[in-house]
């Protein structure tokens, strides 16, 4: 079970333990769940506080209504563990995720990512007159996030701090994509800060560069194999627990973003992930006299999804994702 099917699974269980009367029966499950990952500190992999919104219409309190749903999720395939905390959170522990089934709903989820992308006309608000660059900047973000979470087209309106520049100034000084990502690396609510260090130097300390650098490194990955004469191909992938996690949690990621209107939630996802791609690049082609083997074109398999997601992010975000740096 992947983290995306876990949201799905909780959903099935509310309305599965309504059908059974264990719920009552005005207590409808959501259309969807936001499963996130547990805070540091926190019990398991995954928390979800979905009892506190049905707990009202089930007409008793969110802790019985948590016991009921962690006694079916419990059963279920591919959960190692339930325990319910505080006053009704479900947690979950997962197994380790699986490179293969990664990768292809890496690849699905691209798919999405490209035709939202391709059809960027039809996510730009329609009446964008009297609004600041930050401000066209966020719905947009926003408007694509949930497009593709399969939400509305119109995305709710989010309050946004101004830019403490001129916007002409800020996207001559920094660049269009640099610019962007200063301003939906912090929440909509806050002011951007705007910092050479940060977004001018080419260098480790830029979050955004190695954002972008991480995808290009995926690529010439691809292009270096391709040398050496071997190609990507799915296969486990024993040495990457970090970047496997991440890959794994990356919808969970879009599906917060989407729900609170939050691009900075993507950000920091696509931070870690390319940080975790960064640390893994060293492990994926062959050293010294070592010919190309299957653990090889598994581990290029996983690179290429890890620069798939980055560049997809990117996309949502409104930005180019480079070949080359």
């Amino acid at each position: 079970m992947t983290p995306a099917d876990l949201s799905r699974c909780v959903v099935r269980a509310v309305r599965c333990a309504v059908a059974d009367g264990e719920l009552a029966a005005g207590a409808a499950a959501p259309e969807r769940v936001v499963v996130e990952r547990t805070r540091p500190g926190g019990v398991g992999d995954y928390a979800t506080p979905v009892a506190f919104q049905v707990a009202k219409a089930a007409r008793c309190a969110p802790r019985d209504v948590a016991d009921v749903l962690a006694a079916r999720l419990g059963a279920e395939p591919g959960i190692e563990r339930v325990e319910v905390t505080g006053a009704g959170f479900l947690n979950f522990v997962l197994p380790a995720p699986s490179a293969p089934a990664v990768i292809t709903d890496a690849i699905i989820r691209d798919i999405a990512v490209r035709d939202v992308r391709g059809g960027a006309a039809h996510v730009v608000p329609a009446d964008e007159s009297g609004l600041g660059l930050r401000e066209r900047v966020v719905r947009r973000s926003v408007l694509r996030l949930l497009c593709v979470q399969g939400g509305a087209a119109e995305p709710v309106p989010v309050s946004v701090a101004p830019v403490a520049r001129r916007d002409g100034d800020v996207v001559a000084r920094y660049g269009a994509d640099a610019a962007c990502w200063a301003m939906l690396a912090v929440p909509a609510r806050e002011t951007p800060s705007f910092s050479d260090a940060q977004l001018l130097v080419q260098g480790e300390a830029s979050e955004f560069f190695r954002v972008r650098y991480a995808h290009a490194r995926s690529r010439a990955l691809l292009r270096n194999a391709e040398q050496l004469g071997f190609r990507p191909e799915p296969g486990e992938v024993d040495d990457a627990p970090a970047l496997l996690r991440l890959l794994a949690d990356h919808p969970l990621v879009l599906e917060a973003a989407a729900h609170h209107r939050a691009p900075e939630r993507l950000v920091r996802g696509l931070v870690e992930l390319a940080d975790a791609l960064l640390d893994f690049q060293y492990r994926v082609l062959p050293q010294g006299d070592e010919k190309p083997s299957a653990a090889h074109r598994a581990r290029l398999a996983l690179a290429e999804a890890a620069g798939t997601v980055l560049a997809g992010g990117l996309a949502l975000l409104g930005m180019d994702a480079p070949e080359r740096l």
